[in-house]
Formats: structure tokens, C-alpha cells, sequence
């Protein structure tokens, strides 16, 4: 059961044929996935809030020749994500191959200035949005008979950490748990579910927090790779985790964090 790795050697590493919807792509991680999986051959349709930034990273992948659409969308709107569903099902004739829950947000507070309001909206964007999803992708899932769903979590949702709200390290925890079942209650439809967890990454969400020396000493302190991490870090393993190379993975969820959730206390 499952697809497995018939093709040559050169397929194996290609998304030549596939469709692939991409949420919140026209920046950050987003933008680079979006461009990784179209540079190995996916045909692929975003979405954004903006519509003039989407038009902006759209005109960029034309002129580099991919073949990547784009509409405008609330993830958190039910509605929105209902039209997003089915304007991918007419543009890819009723079959998906790949879906990347993307879009993710933070508010940065603690625990005690946290609303009722910052509950609502953190868990929307950052898990009901992503669930709800990947229940109406479903049947485009299904239809291609050989899919994949990644969602984008983040360490918060590993290790404790107060660079990001409690309710936000929830959502992502919860989306790691999310991956394990529908890798199992799925995998009878030939949908492979894994997750990709960024640590600190260098993006615009960083960058407002970057000018804090001070955190970013102490964050990459911790890093034994002694760096942030780059956007295109996080999406080749996207890329990978959908191509046919890796066939037998799922349910998995792996940090890109450059060994930040693995470092522990090194006595000189």
C-alpha cells in the first residue's frame, strides 16, 4: 500500500506532474516553498492576504519561468478556505498531489497579558485553519492517488520557550500530534502527513524581532550551528518530504533549528 519508488533515479528527486497548493506564499518560508517546489517541476497555486504582494512574488516566478497561480485568501476565514478548495479543484481538475499548511502566526505576550481574543485567533490561524483544510483537501488528496501533506510547526511546539506565546506553542504542538494520526488514519488513501518544525529562521517575522541583539545573541548561542537558519533550509526538506525519494516517510515530525531543540548543558 502507499506509492513507492518505481521510476528511474532522476524521477525520484523530480515533482515533474504534481500539483501542489502552498498557503501563505508570497514571503518567508512560504515564498521559498513555493519556489523549491516549482523549480523540480510542481505546478503550483498559493494564496495571500495581500493582494498587490501576491501580484508582486506572482510577476517573480513568471519571469523565472515556473508555473505558479495565486488567489486571494483569509486562511482564517471557513468560507475563504472553502473557496481556496475549490478554486484548486477546478484549476487541477479534482486532483491534488501536495498540500503545505504554511500559514502560521504569533502574537508575543505573556501569559497573564494573553486575551480571550489572542486564544480565538491564535488557535484559528494556527491550527483550525490547518485541520480544517486538510479535511476539505481530502478528496484532491485522495484523487491523486499519491499525496502529501506537510505542515509547517515550529520548536515552540517541541521545547518550552518564551520566544513565542504559550497559546502558539500549543497550536504547534497540537499540529505535531495532528501529523502522527492522519498519517495513520490516512495512509489507507495513499497520503503521506509529516511535518516540518523551522527553528529561528531569517524572515520578515524575524527581522522585527532581530533588533533585539540581545535575544538573537542568546538564541544563537544555543544553536550549535552557530547560526539563524535561511528560508531555503526549511524548503528543501519540504521538497524532499514530497518527492517520490521519500516514499516510505511519514507521520514524522523534524526540526530545522540547526540542533537548537537537541542541545543540552555542556560543562567546560
Amino acid at each position: 500500500m502507499g506509492e513507492r519508488n518505481s521510476g528511474s533515479k532522476s524521477s525520484r528527486w523530480s515533482l515533474q506532474g504534481m500539483t501542489a497548493l502552498v498557503t501563505g506564499g508570497s514571503k518567508g518560508i512560504g515564498y521559498s516553498i513555493v519556489e523549491q517546489l516549482a523549480e523540480l517541476g510542481a505546478t503550483v497555486h498559493t494564496c495571500s492576504r495581500n493582494q498587490a504582494e501576491l501580484n508582486e512574488s506572482l510577476n517573480e516566478w513568471t519571469a523565472k519561468g515556473y508555473r505558479v497561480t495565486g488567489s486571494v485568501c483569509d486562511i482564517t476565514s471557513r468560507v475563504n478556505r472553502e473557496e481556496l478548495i475549490a478554486t484548486v479543484s477546478s484549476q487541477f481538475n479534482g486532483k491534488l498531489n501536495i498540500l503545505v499548511n504554511n500559514v502560521g502566526t504569533n502574537v508575543q505576550k505573556q501569559t497573564l497579558d494573553l486575551t480571550a481574543e489572542d486564544f480565538e485567533f491564535l488557535m484559528n490561524t494556527n491550527l483550525e485553519s490547518c485541520f480544517h483544510l486538510s479535511q476539505i483537501a481530502h478528496p484532491l488528496l485522495k484523487a491523486s492517488e499519491a499525496a502529501s501533506i506537510i505542515f509547517i510547526s515550529a520548536i515552540a511546539g517541541v521545547v518550552a520557550t518564551n520566544l513565542a506565546s504559550i497559546i502558539y506553542s500549543a497550536a504547534k504542538g497540537a499540529i505535531n500530534q495532528v501529523t502522527k494520526n492522519l498519517a495513520c488514519e490516512w495512509a489507507k488513501d495513499n497520503i503521506r502527513t509529516n511535518c516540518v518544525a523551522p527553528g529561528p529562521i531569517r524572515t520578515p517575522l524575524l527581522d522585527k524581532h532581530s533588533k533585539e541583539e540581545t535575544v538573537m545573541n542568546a538564541v544563537i548561542s544555543k544553536t550549535p550551528l552557530g547560526r539563524i537558519g535561511e528560508a531555503e533550509e526549511v524548503s528543501s526538506l519540504v521538497a524532499f518530504l514530497c518527492s517520490p525519494a521519500a516514499s516510505y516517510i511519514t507521520g514524522q515530525i523534524i526540526c530545522v533549528d540547526g540542533g537548537f531543540t537537541v542541545n543540552g548543558l555542556h560543562l567546560v
